[in-house]
């Protein structure tokens, strides 16, 4: 195998990972006003991805440097092209960084509400556009002889790419849910494992269509076997959150189901790299001659050469460290775990008398 399809396997594989372990971070933020009733409660679905949010966002920086050193043409050309829409991206995940740690700075109600709806948005707007993005990397965008981006903003907006921003809205909200009925106890995991199921029936039908409408333009073999695959799991998972635990007769296979959203994300988005291959950034404007390709748009096989070294040494390392990370935080909590000082609440008891 070339070196310049294997780092195009790697960032596949970096940009599968961070859809998986940040889809059910955006799930939460999103889901952050419906599943939680009162602060207790969402301080505890907060506290389910307080650990790892962070560490996820590691898996976009590793891929866009990786797109950056080993295929310089592919990187100019999509983050000049998709300027906008990347940098509503960052902004957002920067403002869901700054609720994160300014919401419990002050004990003020209103004040801990505003940011709570600036992680809604901060988790909305990645959702939908990594969707939009995608879709247009897929379906191809209006490249030049020279490879640089001739359209504008709206036309990445098409029916195609929104319908790809509202599957992975979809798709996210569903794995929110499974994960926050995975991580917590008592109410809140009951109600997320009610509200999965109705959202697992949207996010089936969006994927359903998206992933059809793309494998009617331009289907391999191997993107149609990972599309199926993908639909399974998905299915497979709505099953295993109805089905009631056989070790808690009070919950359900949220272990299973969540397996189920985590694969289905990640073979759809593999899915999509199949269906890519050997293009990188297709060109809607004569496709032939200006579409950047994996052998045209790499770098030096002596760059590719050194940059193999370094992943396969620190690589490891990094996933290491990561699920040695999720291992330590395992454990489910609820309401019971938050204590007075530190959600700056009052007594249960006076929360009783206040909602009373």
């Amino acid at each position: 195998m070339e070196l310049s399809t294997l780092w195009f396997l790697l960032i596949a594989l970096l940009f599968i990972g961070y859809f998986v372990l940040e889809g059910f971070d955006f799930g939460v933020g999103m889901l952050l006003p419906v599943l939680g009733r009162g602060e207790r409660e969402r301080r505890v679905m907060i506290n389910t991805i307080g650990p790892v949010w962070d560490g996820n966002e590691v898996w976009l920086i590793t891929a866009g440097g990786a797109m950056f050193a080993a295929f310089p043409e592919w990187y100019a050309s999509l983050f000049s092209g998709f300027y906008l829409p990347l940098l509503l991206i960052l902004l957002a995940l920067i403002l869901r960084g700054v609720a994160f740690e300014y919401r419990g700075k002050r004990p003020d109600p209103t004040w801990k509400r505003r940011w709570d709806w600036c992680i809604v948005f901060g988790s909305a707007v990645p959702a939908v556009l990594w969707g939009v993005a995608f879709a247009n990397i897929v379906r191809g965008v209006p490249l030049n002889a020279d490879h640089d981006h001739i359209g504008g903003f709206f036309t990445l907006l098409n029916p195609y790419a929104l319908l790809g921003g509202l599957t992975t809205l979809a798709l996210f909200l569903t794995h929110g849910a499974v994960f926050i009925a995975l991580k917590t106890a008592g109410d809140i995991r009951h109600r997320a494992n009610r509200l999965a199921e109705r959202l697992g029936i949207a996010a089936v039908v969006a994927a359903a269509l998206f992933l059809g409408l793309t494998l009617a333009r331009r289907a391999t073999t191997a993107a149609l076997i990972l599309a199926v695959l993908a639909a399974l799991c998905l299915v497979g998972a709505l099953i295993a959150n109805r089905l009631p635990s056989r070790t808690d007769p009070q919950g359900r296979r949220e272990g299973w189901a969540f397996t189920g959203t985590a694969a289905a994300i990640a073979l759809a988005v593999a899915s999509l790299f199949a269906d890519l291959y050997p293009f990188v950034l297709p060109s809607t404007v004569d496709p032939t001659t200006n579409s950047l390709t994996v052998a045209n748009a790499s770098s030096t096989p002596y760059t590719l050469k050194i940059m193999t070294w370094v992943a396969l040494v620190f690589t490891p390392l990094v996933l290491l460290y990561q699920g040695w990370t999720y291992w330590v935080f395992r454990r489910r909590i609820g309401t019971q775990h938050i204590p007075d000082e530190a959600a700056q609440l009052p007594s249960p008891a006076a929360e009783r008398g206040a909602a009373g």
